[in-house]
């Protein structure tokens, strides 16, 4: 299967899933159709480092966010599908990605990707671990100030390790920024 560079930005989990069935990507899911500034700050950083597709669906949310993506973002890349293309097999159910079929995703994406080497994992659950990550009653709060220092956002113990790899942390910035938070604990 395909390496995709980029990171693809999608609606939800089920878009991801979709996804995930055609091609070997990160995606970042905007949850809706409300994308906070704080999404946008961390979609900037992904376009300064990796690139983005935005893949919304074919409906009215999905053009708001990408026009709001747009705008935010110059240079970012857009993969669509046809209308008939993401409509739901059962009655219910909305339009969009998640009901589009992997060969229609693959085609979408075609000529925007970039193939990536291997995904490097740099950061796993022993870092977490060894760094006071997780496994400790003041876990939570410095995933937190970590994810702040970062401009990751916050995650639990597995979505860190997904979100520290996908934005391409390197270890000398985390360990600068596990070094400020020990030093900020030490002065509480």
């Amino acid at each position: 299967m395909i390496r995709i560079k980029e990171v693809i930005v999608v609606e939800g989990k089920d878009d991801t899933k979709q996804i995930l069935k055609a091609v070997d990507a990160d995606t970042y899911e905007t949850n809706g159709s409300a994308i906070s500034t704080a999404d946008l700050a961390k979609l900037k950083k992904l376009q300064a480092s990796r690139g983005l597709i935005v893949f919304t669906d074919p409906d009215f949310n999905g053009e708001r966010i990408r026009k709001i993506i747009s705008e935010a973002i110059p240079g970012v890349k857009h993969a669509f599908i046809k209308r008939k293309d993401g409509v739901p097999t059962e009655a219910h159910g909305s339009l969009g990605v998640e009901h589009a079929m992997p060969a229609v995703i693959k085609s979408a994406l075609e000529h925007l990707y970039t193939q990536a080497a291997t995904p490097q994992q740099v950061f796993t659950r022993e870092d977490l671990q060894k760094w006071g990550l997780t496994g400790q009653a003041d876990s939570r709060k410095r995933r937190e100030k970590l994810g702040q220092l970062l401009g990751i956002g916050y995650g639990n113990g597995k979505q860190l390790i997904h979100r520290l790899n996908m934005f391409q942390v390197d270890r000398a910035t985390f360990e600068q920024a596990i070094k400020q938070i020990n030093q900020e604990e030490d002065h509480e």
